[in-house]
């Protein structure tokens, strides 16, 4: 029995919780890794990753092509990217780089 996010018409179903695991730390990584230069630590990477997903799959239903589908492990990870690295960027316009100033 697969795990499978449904995020309007995409169904992302890359294998059991352990695949989901992976393909949300890697999403996370990555779009840690662009964003901030390097990720948030494992947990971090994760729960970045997994959220990502949903974003991700919701902000592909609202493309104007056709996306209807379950989409495997590679194309989680892809999708889940997406919708982490919008996450971070949101994160860091509203938060900040996270650095504190020092003052001369």
């Amino acid at each position: 029995m697969h795990n499978i996010l449904l995020a309007g018409p995409v169904a992302l179903a890359p294998g059991g919780w352990l695949a989901w695991i992976v393909a949300g730390l890697l999403a996370g990584w990555l779009a840690g890794l662009i964003v901030r230069g390097r990720g948030f630590g494992c947990l971090g990477d994760i729960v970045l990753g997994i959220v990502g997903a949903l974003i991700g799959g919701f902000v592909m239903s609202l493309l104007p092509i056709n996306l209807n589908g379950v989409y495997g492990f590679w194309d989680t990870v892809v999708i889940a990217f997406f919708g982490a690295l919008i996450l971070a960027a949101l994160g860091r316009l509203i938060g900040g780089s996270g650095r504190k100033r020092s003052r001369r």
